[in-house]
């Protein structure tokens, strides 16, 4: 259906609104944004008894959701029912809904009167008139329409034509017959007046033969030239009449229908994603009961208008008090949108689904290289899709079903096919990457201009064809170039170096102009602008590209950055404006890093050595304090004259110091832990041993072996020392104890006769 109104656009195109003249760059991309077209259709609704009731209101729900999914405001249409007329007083034809325009208010209408639709009851006329209601259709759509706009009839039937009972069909005894004639006259005056035939077919067992023939009855050239657009019947499910008539609907309308997730109960929010090619779209959502509040939220998670304009989107709701609503977005925001349900108490047992149906412009960049042959060389073609502001496609799903076709034109030579690919094979460097890339040979016997075209055609994708003019080289060029400019990952507002070899072999100096094509303009650009070459100079030149700041890309640049594909073009204006070099160039621009972003690593990497620095502080201390502990020294009381009068075993102390006093000093002396006792303990950690403190007398060394004076009569010695060996590391051997009477390691012998100074 759409075929026709793109056909025109594309015809439109190839005059001269999308090429370039000779020797000049093509229009860049964002030059060339055809509005969408608007579409005239009827919507033909059975109402003969041959229907069941259940079916007639899914015919009614059918019409109406058709209305919703329109992309375009300034569509038509017109609904109504028909069965036959079988005497006098009857009409075959119920007109329902007149000629009306799909902006907001006239969606809402178009939901009203579809409820007009009902069964014929006997008085009415039961019969299925099909030709009638084809000639209503085919009236409706052409009387006063622009022949340019698209033309659908809907034919919602169970395939089932029954005139036996109707005189205009003259004898009762060959009605039937005379149906069947009319009815393939009716389909030819369909075929004349352009006006594609969707059957869809209801009830338990449609007749799917004779719904094929009225869909292969009508005219057959759509939107867009593939088998996806060709009319055919379907057969309508009543429980899966949104998601079916959606995707019927998407194809005669060669828009792209894509479903939401599994259904789910209010409350629930559901994702549903918009392609970055999408230039209007409508996002549908069947609530299943009216009383379903929804609420839409962007890729951002900004809570959008139901209508008005929100930054560069415009929203138009329809059908918000059904029980399906449909938000019309033009220019939306590509990525996940959010659909909020809520419902009050007692309206929450029905699921809500969500789908999206949206149309959008696929552009294409072409480059031949070189773009100035000669006779006998072989070219190298490509063909790099793009969004209608030149960003690179990054998925593959979007342009699912793309027909390529090229072709190489020029004097001297029929025109030669190209088989572009994006099979990584040949030569296309890569696959499935949006660059559709061939070759093919300049026929020894061209002469001077050339011509290199590709059409880009996909369902939901209105076409763009691009080309690039050139000339056969005659021998050596004057000036040769090469342009090596690097693919690059970078932030708005960066710059890209490159160099630039030329070769000037003329006795004249020579002017070159370097630009950024295919892009829309400011997104990137080069300096320098021009290049002045003297007689007879070879070397090479700094070529830089600068990114537009972040300003410039607005909303469109979200986390995961946008992919521009841009190409730099390199002319001679000196010898006729000859363009030397057209060269692809690829530029991921992302975000600007946050601080964390940017600093990240540093900080993570900060804080691990700052970890290991205090483990390893900890680590120390622990082994200070272990090495100090006098948790396992035995504490001996030794007499005047030598002899051992009691012993006692330390316990951990307060900060390693283990404080205790001496009970019955002149009966029984023994040691008493005591906290804040007069006297303390802690084990020497530099060379063994333990260290005494004593209150009003500072610190003295006690030896492993030796007493210490303690008071004025008794004195303190070390016994054997209780606390358990440390653990031994893997594979080392064990520590031997020293024998009786042989020193501690790290405690020299002559340590021992100032084992009674003070240690500080």
């Amino acid at each position: 259906m759409r075929r026709a109104a793109v056909a025109v656009l594309a015809g439109a195109a190839l005059s001269g609104a999308l090429l370039a003249p000779p020797g000049h760059d093509p229009v860049p991309v964002a030059d060339t944004r055809p509005a969408f077209p608007a579409v005239n259709y009827a919507v033909a609704v059975d109402e003969s008894t041959s229907l069941a009731a259940a079916d007639m209101k899914a015919e009614k729900a059918a019409a109406a959701r058709i209305a919703l999914g329109d992309v375009s405001s300034q569509s038509h249409v017109t609904v109504f029912g028909f069965a036959a007329a079988e005497s006098d007083g009857q009409r075959a034809v119920d007109p329902v809904c007149p000629r009306t325009a799909l902006d907001a208010a006239g969606r809402d209408t178009i939901g009203g009167c579809v409820t007009e639709l009902r069964t014929r009851t006997k008085r009415q006329g039961t019969g299925t008139d099909f030709p009638s209601a084809i000639r209503q259709g085919v009236h409706d759509l052409t009387d006063g329409t622009d022949p340019s706009q698209p033309r659908v009839l809907f034919l919602l039937t169970d395939g089932y034509m029954d005139v036996g009972d109707s005189p205009k069909y003259g004898d009762p005894a060959h009605r039937d017959d005379e149906g069947d004639r009319q009815l393939g006259l009716a389909l030819k005056e369909a075929r004349d007046g352009h006006v594609q035939v969707w059957p869809l077919g209801f009830g338990d067992r449609p007749r799917m033969d004779e719904l094929k023939r009225m869909a292969a009855g009508g005219y057959q050239k759509g939107c867009v030239d593939l088998p996806s657009a060709t009319p055919e019947p379907k057969k309508v499910e009543p429980a899966a009449i949104g998601t079916t008539l959606e995707d019927i609907f998407a194809a005669a309308h060669c828009l792209r229908h894509e479903r939401g997730p599994d259904p789910k109960r209010p409350p629930s929010t559901q994702e549903i994603a918009i392609s970055p090619l999408a230039t209007v779209g409508s996002i549908v959502v069947d609530k299943g009961d009216p009383a379903v509040e929804i609420t839409y939220y962007d890729p951002k998670g900004n809570k959008v208008p139901t209508h008005g304009k929100y930054r560069k989107s415009s929203f138009e709701l329809a059908g918000g008090n059904g029980v399906v609503e449909a938000l019309k977005i033009v220019d939306p925001l590509p990525g996940p949108w959010k659909v909020k349900a809520e419902a009050p108490e007692g309206h929450r047992s029905l699921p809500v689904s969500v789908s999206v149906l949206w149309q959008g412009e696929l552009r294409g960049a072409i480059t031949m290289d070189p773009p100035s042959p000669q006779a006998g060389d072989e070219v190298k073609v490509t063909m790099r899709l793009q969004t209608r502001e030149g960003y690179q496609i990054k998925d593959p799903r979007d342009y699912d079903g793309l027909r390529v076709r090229s072709a190489l034109t020029g004097d001297g030579f029929t025109p030669l096919k190209l088989d572009l690919t994006d099979d990584g094979k040949a030569a296309d460097p890569t696959a499935s990457d949006g660059s559709f890339t061939g070759s093919v040979r300049v026929p020894k016997d061209a002469g001077g201009a050339l011509k290199v075209s590709a059409t880009l055609t996909a369902a939901g994708l209105s076409a763009d064809t691009r080309s690039e003019t050139g000339e056969v080289a005659p021998g050596q060029l004057p000036v040769t170039t090469s342009l090596d400019l690097p693919a690059a990952d970078v932030h708005p507002g960066a710059r890209i170096s490159g160099t630039l070899a030329v070769h000037n072999t003329s006795g004249t100096a020579h002017t070159l102009r370097l630009a950024v094509a295919d892009l829309r303009p400011g997104l990137l650009s080069v300096s320098p602008a021009r290049i002045t070459l003297a007689p007879g100079e070879s070397g090479t030149r700094k070529v830089t590209v600068e990114v537009a700041p972040a300003g410039v890309f607005g909303d469109r640049l979200g986390d995961d950055g946008l992919k521009l594909a841009g190409t730099v073009t390199v002319a001679d204006t000196t010898d006729h404006d000859r363009t030397l070099v057209r060269s692809p160039l690829s530029v991921r621009v992302t975000p600007e890093p946050g601080f964390w972003d940017k600093y990240k690593w540093v900080i993570l990497g900060a804080a691990a050595l700052l970890v290991v620095l205090v483990l390893v502080a900890v680590a120390r201390v622990r082994q200070r304090r272990r090495a100090r502990d006098p948790y396992g020294l035995t504490l001996q009381l030794v007499a005047e004259d030598g002899s051992v009068l009691s012993e006692h075993q330390a316990g951990h102390g307060q900060k390693q110091w283990y404080e205790f006093t001496v009970a019955e000093p002149h009966r029984s002396p023994r040691i008493e832990r005591r906290p804040h006792g007069p006297y303390a303990v802690q084990r020497n950690p530099k060379g063994g041993g333990a260290v005494l403190r004593k209150k009003g007398s500072g610190r003295t060394l006690v030896p492993v072996r030796g007493p210490v004076p303690l008071t004025e009569t008794l004195q303190l010695a070390l016994g054997e020392d209780k606390r358990p060996p440390k653990p031994k590391r893997r594979g080392q051997p064990p520590r031997p104890r020293p024998e009786p009477g042989t020193p501690e390691p790290g405690i020299p012998e002559s340590d021992t006769p100032s084992a009674y100074s003070s240690y500080e």
